[in-house]
C-alpha cells in the first residue's frame, strides 16, 4: 500500500511536533508494509528528493509565504504526479495552500486529513479562508482528531463529526537512543547544582502560544524564584523572552537554545518535572509533553481543551492549571517541588499512561487500519 503525506514542513528543514508526528506515522506504518512518501516545501537549499528512515521525502521549492502559509507553484504539479502513484493521500491540517493545491491538482484518490489544530490567530484571514476550508474538509473521505478532547472542543470538527475519528499520536521509546551517562550528569549538575540537582524543563519551539511569558511571570514571584528552569528550543520570540526574563531579574532561568537529540534525551532524563504552559488552542497536542510522560516525568500543563489534558491528567500524572494564570502555575510548581514522593508517583503513572495509550505501535496499527479502509473505497 502506498501513502502520500503532504505538509508544509518536514525534516530536515524543520523539527517541530507535527513533523515528529508524521515521522512516527511513516516509520510505524512502514513496519506494517506501508510505502510512505512525504511531499513538503523546501525553504532552504537542499536535495529535491531524499531517503529518510525508510520513506522518501520530496521537497518542492517554496516561492513565498503569507501569514505562516508557504506557497509553491511547483508543489501543485508534484502533488498531482505523486497522488497518481498513491493508494491514499494523507493531508495534515492546517495549511491553506494545501487545500488549494488539492483542488488544483485534481486529486481523485481516497484522501484523509489529520486535523492537527484549529486556526487560532489569523482571525481576519480565517474569514476569507473559511469557504475553501469547508469545501476541502467536505471533500476528503476521513478526518482524524488527535485526541477526544480536541474533537469535543473544536467547532470545526463538530461540523464533520460523522466522518471524524480519534487516533492519538504515539512515540517509539526504542527509537530514542540512550545518551552517554556523562551527558545526563552534565545537565543535571549544570542546572540543578545547589538545589539537589533538580530542575523543571520546557522543550519546544518558542512561539506565541507556548505561554512562556506566563512561566516567567510565575517565576518572578519570590516564592518561585529559587526553582531552576531550563528552556530548550529556538523560535521567533526567543529574544523577546530573554529580554522579559532579564527585566524580571530571573537568575535561575536558562535558555539553552536548540540542542541535538542526545542532549534533548539527556535533559528529559535529568529533569525533575516538565512544565508546559501553552495557553492557546494552537497547542493542539504537545509532543514534547508526551515525551516527558514517556520518560516518567510529572507534568504541569494548562487546561485549553486540547490533547495536553488527554496526556496529563490532573492530580494523576501531574497538575493542570487554568490558562494564562501565573499564580496558579507557580503554585503548581511549588506543590511538585515540595513533595518529591508525590512527584515521583505522578511520573510513574505518566509513563504507565504512555504505555497504555500513546505508543507508536498503537498509532501505526490504527492508521494502517484506516488506510486499508480508505484504499478499499
Amino acid at each position: 500500500m502506498r501513502v502520500l503525506h503532504f505538509y508544509k514542513t518536514y525534516y530536515p528543514d524543520s523539527w517541530g511536533g507535527v513533523e515528529q508526528a508524521i515521522r512516527q506515522m511513516c516509520v510505524g506504518t512502514g513496519r506494517l508494509g506501508v510505502d510512505n512518501t512525504v511531499l513538503t516545501l523546501g525553504r532552504h537549499p537542499g536535495p529535491a528528493r531524499m531517503d529518510f528512515e525508510g520513506h522518501v521525502v520530496h521537497r518542492a521549492r517554496q516561492n513565498f509565504e503569507i501569514a505562516s502559509t508557504g506557497f509553491s507553484v511547483g508543489a501543485i504539479g508534484q502533488l498531482a504526479q505523486l497522488a497518481r502513484q498513491a493508494d491514499v493521500v494523507h493531508y495534515h491540517f492546517p495549511w491553506p495552500f494545501m487545500d488549494l493545491a488539492h483542488f488544483m491538482a485534481r486529486v481523485d484518490k481516497p484522501s484523509m486529513v489529520t486535523y492537527h489544530s484549529d486556526i487560532v490567530r489569523q482571525k481576519n484571514l480565517l474569514r476569507l479562508y473559511a469557504p475553501l476550508k469547508r469545501r476541502f474538509l467536505r471533500s476528503v473521505d476521513a478526518i482524524v482528531a488527535t485526541s477526544p478532547n480536541y474533537l469535543a472542543s473544536s467547532p470545526v470538527l463538530q461540523q464533520f463529526a460523522d466522518k471524524t475519528r480519534v487516533i492519538t499520536f504515539g512515540l517509539d521509546k526504542a527509537g530514542y537512543r540512550q545518551p552517554p551517562a556523562a551527558a545526563t550528569d552534565k545537565w543535571r549538575a549544570r542546572f540543578g547544582g545547589h538545589v539537589n540537582e533538580r530542575f523543571f524543563l520546557f522543550v519546544g519551539v518558542l512561539r506565541y502560544y507556548k505561554g512562556l511569558h506566563i512561566l516567567l511571570d510565575a517565576l518572578a514571584h519570590p516564592e518561585n524564584s529559587r526553582y531552576p528552569v531550563v528552556i530548550v528550543g529556538a523560535g521567533p520570540i526567543e529574544q523577546e523572552l530573554r529580554q522579559h526574563a532579564a527585566r524580571l531579574g530571573l537568575q535561575h532561568v536558562h535558555f539553552v537554545g536548540a540542542v541535538d537529540e542526545d542532549d534533548k534525551i539527556a535533559l528529559l532524563q535529568a529533569c525533575y518535572a516538565m512544565v508546559f504552559p501553552s495557553h492557546l488552542r494552537s497547542e493542539a497536542f504537545g509532543i514534547s509533553l508526551l515525551e516527558g510522560a514517556m520518560f516518567g516525568k510529572p507534568m504541569i500543563s494548562s487546561e485549553i481543551g486540547t490533547g495536553t489534558t488527554y496526556i496529563n491528567i490532573d492530580h494523576e500524572t501531574g497538575l493542570v492549571v487554568p490558562p494564562d494564570d501565573a499564580p496558579a502555575l507557580g503554585a503548581a510548581m511549588r506543590a511538585l517541588w515540595d513533595d518529591p514522593a508525590r512527584a515521583a508517583d505522578m511520573g510513574r503513572r505518566a509513563e504507565a499512561r504512555y504505555r497504555e495509550l500513546f505508543t507508536a505501535e498503537r498509532m501505526a496499527l490504527n492508521y494502517h487500519a484506516l488506510y486499508k479502509e480508505l484504499a478499499a473505497i
